[in-house]
């Protein structure tokens, strides 16, 4: 089982190529030493990552991006087998790329920013109203906002306090923008998404 993740910049024709040394940077964090990333078609990109950080690592990217205002990103999550392993992720195939082809083309249609397909409809429905709500506020992220995401998800283990020291600004600043951007919701749903994956996919 692996985990796809296809997406673009919406609207990049229209801003300033700022996203994309942001992109980039944040695809190589997010694919850690495997370093399994493409970008094509200039601001499409794919992204292997496990399973169980699917979530984390869409509001990482979408933080990373929305810091480039008004940038977003678009993103279908495919959960499944690989068939065909290859040095190019465009080349490889298997269910896991289907998967993730099927939710990115979801998403225009559905008017929404992201969403998930697995080979379980049942999880799906469920894991996508989850999303639907996150992006509420998700979608509303600021600069601040989604600069203080990309921070506490780059320093999980650290305090707020940390957290404040590091970016040059007052804890009550920082605790005021994680709060803006329901951070501590979008963890809650973090653990839920591997909750289910866990009872549902990789048990």
């Amino acid at each position: 089982m692996i985990c796809i993740v296809t997406g673009d910049i919406v609207g990049s024709r229209k801003i300033k190529d700022s996203w994309l040394l942001s992109l980039k940077t944040a695809l190589k964090v997010t694919s850690g030493q495997h370093a399994k990333w493409e970008i094509f078609r200039g601001d499409s990109f794919q992204v292997e990552v496990e399973p169980e950080n699917a979530i984390k690592v869409a509001a990482y990217l979408k933080a990373c991006i929305r810091v480039n205002k008004p940038a977003d990103v678009r993103m279908g999550i495919g959960i499944g087998g690989i068939k065909n392993k290859r040095k190019k992720l465009s080349e490889s195939s298997g269910d896991a790329f289907i998967n993730s082809g099927a939710a990115f083309d979801s998403l225009k249609q559905a008017k929404t920013n992201l969403a998930i397909k697995t080979d379980y409809p049942d999880f799906d429905e469920e894991i996508n109203v989850v999303i639907k709500l996150s992006l509420i506020a998700m979608d509303s992220w600021g600069v601040v906002a989604a600069e203080m995401v990309k921070l506490a998800l780059e320093n999980e283990n650290l305090l707020q306090s940390e957290l404040a020291a590091i970016s040059g600004r007052t804890q009550s600043s920082v605790s005021e923008a994680l709060k803006r951007a329901h951070y501590t919701e979008i963890m809650e749903m973090d653990r839920l998404y591997r909750k289910k994956l866990n009872q549902t996919i990789l048990k």
